[in-house]
């Protein structure tokens, strides 16, 4: 049984690893739920899950879970980042599901790395940020980084049993969001709730505007370079708005191996958490009679300029990663609370990323130093515009 310490409960992503976790008792156990603001949906997981441990966003939260919690609890509480690190590094703990939005999830994922934790990951900050950081602290630990996400888990599934030396390129696919056929001056007046309503998946606020900018493609295409060890020039990345195919691989003989399914979170969970096995899910069963058609287009980077600048922070490489991502996580937050339009979320990124001298990045501390730096400098350029 997989002892699961799960960094994210209560997000999309950890809602729908604890239905996998529900429906495989006999193969999986919540050991440790570690969520951020929503007490109440935390409370009925604990109900269901019974774990021994449990982690909030800060002291005040701690405190109003112990209150509503009584004195019988049967679970310990922790917060912030040191909550988050001592529950993925508990003794009792296999397996850490990473499943936190943004930069907050490194940290934890690295030391859980660094206590010999096995990772199912969604946090693809995680590489983006410090990849040849985390993969070497993997490999000292003989820890396996499998990948949550449907697209790199489509491109594991697609490389079994293929030499690595007769990969050609990796193909991403994306479904465009919801503004893929509007014109940027249409762009221009998107709202939130409008970047909200994506058209294929449920996912987080903020991810869900990164599929709407393109930066998830964009930041997606920076982890897939670490995780299967290709070069940027070796990774492609294609529209497609069925989301039915999940992701690609073309190899030196002209094959291109794909793996399609229908658009359910709960498939590349459970295969990171079975790998190499496919238990059953409950989702159903892809009728390509039904959807009849799918579709490719190359995506248009002068109207989706974050996902060129991901690719350009990717060449620049060393601390530019870091530095776009933060920008981002700051552009978005500025955008859903209405005070940036959609287009400017690019906007303030490039200004960001064009202050930036980029530097090697040779540790932890580091790579937060500089996403430090990139919050700091898009506020204070926020700021400035304002007044």
């Amino acid at each position: 049984m997989k002892k699961i310490a799960l960094l994210g409960s209560t997000g999309s992503i950890g809602v729908n690893a604890l239905n996998v976790i529900r429906a495989n008792p006999e193969k999986y156990r919540a050991v440790a739920l570690a969520a951020g603001k929503n007490i109440e949906l935390l409370l009925h997981q604990i109900e269901d899950f019974r774990p021994m441990a449990v982690a909030v966003l800060d002291e005040t939260l701690a405190l109003e879970l112990k209150k509503r919690s009584g004195r019988d609890r049967k679970f310990e509480i922790f917060y912030g980042t040191r909550g988050l690190v001592h529950l993925g590094t508990l003794n009792e703990v296999d397996t850490v599901i990473s499943a936190i939005t943004g930069a907050a999830g490194l940290l934890p994922t690295y030391e859980a790395i660094k206590a010999g934790k096995q990772i199912a990951l969604a946090n693809k900050e995680t590489m983006v940020m410090a990849g040849p950081l985390v993969l070497s602290e993997a490999e000292k630990h003989n820890v396996s980084i499998l990948p949550i996400d449907s697209e790199h888990s489509a491109i594991l599934q697609s490389l079994m049993g293929h030499p690595k030396e007769d990969i050609k390129r990796v193909i991403l696919t994306a479904s465009g969001g919801p503004f893929k056929d509007l014109s940027l001056e249409e762009m221009g007046k998107v709202t939130p709730a409008q970047a909200l309503n994506h058209p294929n998946w449920s996912m987080g606020s903020k991810i869900t505007i990164d599929s709407a900018t393109m930066m998830n493609k964009g930041l997606e295409a920076i982890e897939a370079r670490w995780l299967f060890d290709v070069d940027m020039e070796q990774i492609s990345i294609l529209i497609h708005p069925q989301s039915v195919i999940h992701s690609m691989v073309e190899y030196r003989d002209g094959s291109v191996v794909a793996q399609l399914g229908t658009p359910d979170m709960k498939v590349p969970i459970s295969y990171a958490l079975s790998y190499p096995r496919h238990f059953e899910t409950g989702v159903s069963s892809l009728r390509l009679d039904e959807i009849g058609k799918l579709t490719f287009e190359k995506p248009d980077i002068n109207k989706f300029k974050c996902l060129d600048l991901a690719l350009k922070a990717a060449e620049k490489g060393g601390s530019m990663p870091a530095v776009l991502n933060g920008a981002n996580e700051i552009a978005v937050a500025s955008f859903l609370e209405g005070k940036i339009g959609f287009l400017d979320i690019p906007n303030l990124i490039e200004n960001v990323m064009e202050a930036h001298r980029p530097h090697p990045i040779d540790s932890i501390e580091t790579v937060m130093e500089a996403d430090t730096w990139a919050r700091d400098t898009a506020l204070t350029m926020l700021n400035a515009k304002r007044t």
